[in-house]
């Protein structure tokens, strides 16, 4: 049980993680590789 928290909350963090740092980028850099500002977190969260 323990272990199956563990691994949300690491996954959990990591989506933070990326999410942020997508955000952080300006939208010439997003359109570079592809990604609409709008679109960040759902790509996080399920993959293109």
């Amino acid at each position: 049980m323990l272990n199956s928290i563990a691994k949300r909350l690491n996954s959990y963090r990591s989506h933070r993680r990326t999410v942020i740092e997508l955000n952080s980028m300006d939208d010439r850099m997003l359109s570079d590789i592809g990604v609409l500002r709008g679109d960040i977190d759902r790509m996080v969260r399920v993959g293109r």
